[in-house]
Order: structure tokens, then C-alpha cells, then sequence
């Protein structure tokens, strides 16, 4: 029986964070003026008919995971939301463990609007916490008060949401090592089954990176960045979550099974403006505008705007970068035997676990993971 995930893209914002380039809008950018929940019907109207059209491209019978993101997904009506998950349940077959997932930010949600999203089918929830320290955030141009993370925490478990995740970004502009070790404390006080902990990237475009670029403000330097790595796993590990991908740990059985789909190279459908899709070695890509995407949703019913195949060299560096990025690493066979000095030298440095090394697999240790991008960099064909 073969599967297929669905990504689900909501591509609005009420307003834009200085260090995002996400695919996502806001209403002024836009012209919209009326409430964004009263564009979600129309909206969620075309991912629908998306559906319809990969229901026509896709031999896949059973779907093990759907996964909404944004943009901010719980701008939109959880009954219109449902009508999506209700929909790919008819045009496929949900797995009966099927996980569904939807981001969240802690200032869209209240306690009636979890519950009704957990009645409509979502069973795992992302918030974006980021940071538990105000003036993190505002480095970040994050709106919402740390104290509100948990309350729609607890609002979250309260309405029967089995499986809560909270992601956290490190290397803000004016953070300290203290300050990270506030965000990690307050994330593992709440009742949550997974963290993702993501180091910020300033990307040209964003208001961030004219900041940095005029001298506004200063980026940690690599040293610190790493150091807050490693103190987020020492701490997370204490707290009984394990690493599964560099930058995710979670309770044992709580790993993210969407993703993981996604770094094993698995089929998914990626619904929405700019989303990625990938069957059987043919990745596409939607057009990015939301103007765009609805003209070509209701012309043609199929919003792609390119795309590719696989070589057999680009596959094996694909498989290499998101795999030595998992806990289970990659078979020592993966390897060409001309690179099996420079595993050696790796292995020697403790950048390599040397027990994963002794039945036959290439795995990294904590301090591996740090130079996770120079490895690939050099093992890339």
C-alpha cells in the first residue's frame, strides 16, 4: 500500500517578523481589509480543489500524516480547516495512527478554538514560542508575551491534544547564554513531548538583515551559537528528551513522523502557494503568490511552476545531507571506500560515535553535529 503526507500551506500573517523570508503575507501587503478569518473559506476553497487534482496525479491509497504551516494556520476557522482534513480523508484513506499536525502562534489561539480544532481531527500542535525572554523576542520583532506560550500550552492539553511540540530559535541579536538557558528551563516546564531548537539565520531581504547589514545590531558570533547548542541538548537530554535530527528532540514515541518523512525522502503533496512536493523522485513547486496560485487553481486546477528530477549524484547528496542530520545516521556502505580515510579522521576527532562506528553505521556525536554542513560539504559529490 503506498503513502502519500500532505503539507497544507497557509501563507497569511497579521504582520511579518524582522528575521522571517518565509512564504507568507500579511494584509497590507496583500490589500486585504477585512479580518483574515474571513478569507479562510475561500482560501481553504482552492486547496481543496488542489486536493482534487493530486488525487488525479497520485496512485497513493493511505495518507500517515498531514502537516498545516505558515504562516500562522490558526488564523484560519477551525471548521474550514476540517473541511480540508475531511476532504483528504475521502479522496485517500487516513493511516489509523495518522499524525496531524497544525503551527501555532500562542496570541491566534484560545481555549474554545483548540478544542474545536482537536474535534475536527488535529492530534499534534507546534507552538512558536522562540524564546521565554521579552527582550529576545522583541530583537526577533515576536509580539506575543512569553506568558501567553504557557497558557495555550496547558488550553492545548486541556482539550485532548496528545502530542504538543513548542520551537525555539537561539543566536538572537542581544541574547546571552543565560538568556537561552531561561528559553530551554521554560520550554521544559511546560507539558510538552518535543522541541525544536533552530539557530537563527539571517536571511538577505528580511528587516534582520538590514539591521545587521547597517550595524544596528550584532549577531552572536559562531562560538557562543555553538555553545548554546550544546547546552540545549545537555539540558534536554536531562529531561529525558532524546535527539532524533539535529535540531529536534523529543520524548521517546513523540517524534515528528511528518518530518521525518521529509529527511528520509519519502512521497508528500505540498498544498498552498510555494509549496514543495515530491513523488517518487520528481520534486515541483507551486507558484509563490496567493493571486497567482488562486488564477491558476481555477484555470487549470494545477498551480506548479516547475519542476525537476532527481539525478542519481544529486539523489545520493540529498540522502547524505538530510540523513547524517538522524540519530540513525547513514550505513558505512553508503560511502564510497575512497572516502573511508576521511571517516577515519572524523571518527578519530569524537566527531563520529565510535559504538554506532562498530556495527557498521556513520553517526554523529553531539559535537559532531556542529560541523554537521562542513562534513557534507566535503563528502558531497
Amino acid at each position: 500500500m503506498s503513502n502519500l503526507s500532505f503539507y497544507v500551506h497557509i501563507p497569511y500573517c497579521l504582520r511579518r517578523c524582522g528575521y522571517c523570508d518565509f512564504n507568507t503575507y500579511t494584509p497590507s501587503e496583500l490589500s486585504i481589509t477585512s479580518e483574515l478569518t474571513k478569507i479562510s473559506q475561500t482560501y481553504l476553497d482552492l486547496v481543496l480543489q488542489e486536493i482534487d487534482f493530486a488525487r488525479s496525479q497520485s496512485t497513493a491509497v493511505s495518507v500517515p500524516s498531514i502537516f498545516f504551516g505558515g504562516g500562522t494556520p490558526t488564523l484560519m476557522a477551525p471548521t474550514d480547516l476540517g473541511r480540508v482534513l475531511a476532504t483528504i480523508s475521502d479522496r485517500f484513506e487516513l493511516t489509523p495512527d495518522a499524525e496531524i499536525t497544525i503551527e501555532a502562534n500562542p496570541d491566534s489561539v484560545s481555549k474554545e478554538s483548540l478544542s474545536r480544532l482537536r474535534e475536527v481531527g488535529f492530534n499534534r500542535i507546534s507552538f512558536g514560542m522562540q524564546s521565554a525572554v521579552p527582550h529576545v523576542l522583541a530583537s526577533l520583532d515576536r509580539t506575543h508575551n512569553p506568558d501567553n506560550v504557557m497558557r495555550a500550552v496547558m488550553w492545548a492539553k486541556e482539550s485532548g491534544f496528545e502530542e504538543l511540540s513548542v520551537d525555539l530559535i537561539y543566536g538572537a541579536p542581544g541574547e546571552s547564554v543565560s538568556d537561552w538557558r531561561t528559553s530551554i528551563e521554560a520550554a521544559l516546564s511546560l507539558p510538552i513531548t518535543h522541541i525544536s531548537a533552530y539557530a537563527l539565520i539571517v536571511e538577505d531581504g528580511t528587516k534582520l538583515s538590514n539591521q545587521v547589514r547597517r550595524g544596528e545590531v550584532v549577531i552572536p558570533d559562531d562560538d557562543e551559537t555553538a555553545d548554546k547548542y550544546l547546552l540545549a541538548d545537555e539540558l534536554l537530554e536531562l529531561a529525558g528528551f532524546h535527539w532524533y535530527e539535529l535540531s529536534n528532540w523529543s520524548k521517546h514515541g513523540s517524534e515528528s513522523r511528518h518530518n521525518l518523512r521529509y529527511w528520509n525522502g519519502e512521497n508528500w503533496w505540498g498544498a498552498g502557494p510555494g509549496a514543495h512536493s515530491h513523488l517518487d523522485g520528481r520534486r515541483f513547486w507551486n507558484v509563490k503568490h496567493p493571486d497567482a496560485y488562486a488564477q491558476r487553481i481555477l484555470k487549470t486546477g494545477d498551480p506548479k511552476a516547475d519542476e525537476e528530477y532527481t539525478e542519481p549524484s544529486q539523489k545520493w547528496n540529498e540522502e547524505l545531507m538530510l540523513k547524517i542530520r538522524l540519530a540513525q545516521g547513514l550505513p558505512q556502505s553508503f560511502f564510497p571506500p575512497e572516502k573511508m580515510n576521511s571517516l577515519l579522521g572524523y571518527l578519530a576527532e569524537g566527531d563520529l560515535d565510535q559504538n554506532a562506528w562498530s556495527v557498521g553505521k556513520v553517526v554523529l556525536t553531539r559535537t559532531g553535529r556542529l560541523i554537521a554542513d562542513r562534513i557534507v560539504r566535503e563528502f558531497a559529490m
